[in-house]
């Protein structure tokens, strides 16, 4: 295993899930909980289709959110409201999942928690969770290197493996790029470029709960809240 390096591994030429066609999914939030905050934009990307847009989500949005992403209530005015946004974009998922496409979600226990939740706020019908095939390159990252690299923003591990993000925190450049890290990862590790995509949900959750253990045992020395080793890919 590859960790404490100077530079990522070179690609492999070994096949694998990184050489299947990917689906990518990104969202530009009000805040960072997912049960709580509302969608503004979003970005899917499958195959050769880009599908981006602005959501009304009829919410104040925190100025500290504004900062990050740059999107005002001004700017969404007017804009399709959620219900009419998410339906399509549930469809979609549903569609992934029946054609067995793996959905490439950096942070997916962010994203698609908040879909999930944003779902069940409109009222709107949810595709089978438990069947949907998600590639998280954040997850798959810490597996890897088991943390020991430093920061693993999304920018982060795109500049380690040499992946351009045109514009941080735009929906469509955060997809985009997130599908390319998936594919440096498969491509430069073969040892998890190897597994099928069903064997790479197995192995994302361990690693995710081996994750969360290393933060609860921190968290539970400096009085902070600890999370679920389970939350993957959608929270409990």
């Amino acid at each position: 295993m590859e960790t404490n390096a100077a530079a990522p591994p070179l690609r492999g030429t070994h096949d694998g899930w990184h050489r299947l066609p990917l689906a990518s999914l990104d969202f530009e939030t009000t805040g960072v909980d997912p049960r709580t905050d509302r969608i503004l934009s979003y970005a899917l990307i499958d195959g050769p289709v880009a599908v981006s847009g602005l959501v009304d989500a009829g919410v104040p949005i925190p100025p500290a959110s504004a900062e990050v992403h740059g999107l005002t209530a001004a700017m969404l005015t007017g804009e399709p409201t959620p219900s009419r946004v998410l339906a399509g974009i549930l469809e979609w998922v549903e569609s992934l999942i029946d054609r067995g496409v793996g959905l490439v979600v950096f942070n997916a226990a962010y994203d698609l928690t908040m879909l999930r939740a944003e779902a069940r706020r409109n009222g709107l019908r949810e595709p089978d969770w438990s069947r949907l095939l998600v590639v998280d390159p954040y997850v798959v990252d810490w597996g890897i290197a088991r943390g020991s690299l430093g920061r693993r923003r999304l920018v982060d591990v795109a500049a380690y493996y040499g992946v351009p993000i045109e514009s941080a925190h735009d929906a469509m450049c955060d997809a985009r790029a997130a599908r390319d890290v998936a594919v440096e990862l498969g491509a430069r590790h073969p040892h998890v470029g190897s597994l099928a995509l069903g064997e790479l949900m197995v192995q994302q959750r361990r690693w995710f709960a081996d994750r969360v253990a290393e933060w609860n045992s921190y968290a539970r020395t400096s009085g902070r809240p600890v999370d679920d080793p389970t939350g993957w890919p959608l929270a409990a």
